[in-house]
């Protein structure tokens, strides 16, 4: 069974995370995805403390303070933010 509906219970986000150079998100179901930070440049961009800030919706993440956010499925799709440039391209 394939489905597109990406806004269930299970998917819903329950915890946010970062590294160097990813953003990890840990779903209901158990499920964690990641992507990297550079898809993302309002994240790119942002401190610690302005990242620590972030509301869990029921399809995604929210940083008040950036008047920005993410959505899961967006997220499991691969969508990149406008404006985001791979490092490797962006050195050229």
């Amino acid at each position: 069974m394939t489905s597109s509906n990406f806004e269930t219970d299970d998917a819903r986000p329950v915890e946010v995370r970062f590294d160097a150079d990813f953003v990890f998100v840990a779903l209901a179901d158990g499920r964690q995805v990641r992507a990297p930070l550079w898809w993302y440049p309002f994240l790119l961009r942002a401190s610690s403390e302005e990242r620590a800030k972030f509301e869990l919706e029921f399809a995604g993440i929210w940083w008040p303070g950036l008047d920005d956010g993410l959505s899961v499925k967006g997220v499991m799709l691969g969508w990149k933010a406008p404006g985001a440039v791979e490092p490797s391209l962006a050195a050229e």
